[in-house]
């Protein structure tokens, strides 16, 4: 079965509760540059962030989501990965997701290097025989060894940053989500992870990322959407000149 997602009107709204003149006109220009200002039926002020999108993507398309910060990308995917539900609207998705929006959301501290594996894999809906199939793996390429043993909080940002983009790159899904390109770690380290993550993109049925990089864009996608405000303002092929490196032939380091 194809992969497939689909939006139909779909809006996003955050209420702003706090009602003291002063506290609301910081919170309104802190959002100038991002959705719209309204009111909800309870008439507390909202930041409508995402505004009536419609759009369908179908399988084997690269889509790049563009836009200034504040025009509603990170929102967009986070409703796609279900975090967000919108307020009005609906979206329907056929096919596994796996999002890479921020890769050390869920990294417990205090935890060691390996139970964090098991941790994040739960999270991501695995059941403990397939986490079981794939912590060697994981462990491997971070190349952290003994350190895997010891509670995170020990770790340098560094090392943690390996862990979790490891973890989060570890599962197979027909959807990738993405926030920005990732990049990982010193010099050896990157060209490995950006290696794992070529192969993570490529093997994925449908990619949306949202980027701020047009050379990106450019280079692996074959669609743009650019949102303003919350709302779409173009959605177009990305057109290559002849001879130029496309979706399928990443090579990114």
């Amino acid at each position: 079965m194809d992969a497939n997602i689909k939006a139909d009107n779909i809006f996003v709204e955050f209420p702003i509760y706090e009602n003291s003149s002063r506290s609301l006109k910081k919170t309104v220009a802190s959002v100038a540059t991002g959705g719209r200002i309204g009111s909800d039926a309870s008439r507390f002020p909202v930041v409508r962030s995402l505004d009536n999108l419609s759009f369908e993507i179908a399988h084997g398309e690269r889509v790049g989501i563009v836009g200034h910060n504040g025009s509603g990308k990170t929102t967009l995917l986070r409703v796609l990965s279900g975090v967000y539900e919108p307020v009005r609207g609906q979206v329907a998705i056929r096919g596994k997701t796996a999002a890479l929006l921020d890769v050390s959301m869920g990294l417990d501290p205090d935890a060691t290097g390996f139970e964090n594996i098991y941790l994040r894999g739960i999270i991501d809906g695995l059941a403990p025989s397939v986490i079981r199939e794939t912590i060697d793996e994981i462990a491997d390429f971070t190349d952290l060894g003994d350190y895997l043993n010891f509670p995170v909080r020990t770790y340098s940002s560094g090392m943690m940053l390996r862990l979790a983009f490891a973890i989060s790159t570890s599962v197979k899904a027909d959807i990738l989500l993405m926030d920005e390109w990732l990049s990982v770690g010193d010099a050896d380290f990157s060209i490995k992870a950006a290696q794992r993550l070529d192969k993570l993109v490529n093997d994925a049925a449908i990619l949306v990322v949202a980027t701020h990089s047009p050379a990106l864009i450019d280079r692996i996608c074959t669609r743009k959407i650019e949102l303003e405000h919350g709302r779409i303002v173009s959605d177009e092929p990305v057109v290559r000149s002849k001879g130029e490196v496309g979706a399928d032939k990443l090579n990114i380091i």
